[in-house]
């Protein structure tokens, strides 16, 4: 299983995917499943209603064509991820960003981020090689 942070799963499903390195594309394309933390739709909602990021239509809309028709499967938060991410150390502290390291140890997940520090957690495989 393939877990995509926030920014990858927008990179890709945006047909950006050329901001990926092409280890990790391949990785993506290849994978039996490829995944979505629940979390990272209230992220892209977030950044949406900011305006860090413009969307092709609705928040609504892009979650159903950036889901359901991409066949990416959205992985819920779960008690026991909540529990793992107050758990990790305080390498990073954005709470988004905790449980998407939690999801993918939960999972046995790789996790495709460009985040350094996502990195430094243990327990999480980070593909994001040049």
């Amino acid at each position: 299983m393939i877990l995509l942070d926030t920014h990858t799963w927008l990179w890709w499903v945006q047909g950006t995917s050329t901001s990926l390195p092409a280890k990790a594309a391949e990785r993506i394309r290849t994978a039996d499943v490829v995944a979505v933390a629940s979390v990272s739709c209230l992220e892209v909602a977030w950044l949406a209603k900011k305006g860090r990021i413009v969307l092709p239509g609705t928040v609504e809309s892009f979650f159903e064509a950036a889901l359901g028709k991409a066949g990416l499967q959205l992985l819920p938060l779960t008690p026991s991820i909540a529990a793992k991410s107050a758990a990790l150390s305080d390498i990073h502290r954005d709470p988004i960003d905790r449980v998407i390291v939690a999801t993918a140890i939960e999972h046995g997940a790789e996790l495709v981020s460009k985040d350094e520090l996502i990195a430094n957690y243990p327990g999480v495989q980070v593909l994001w090689d040049q």
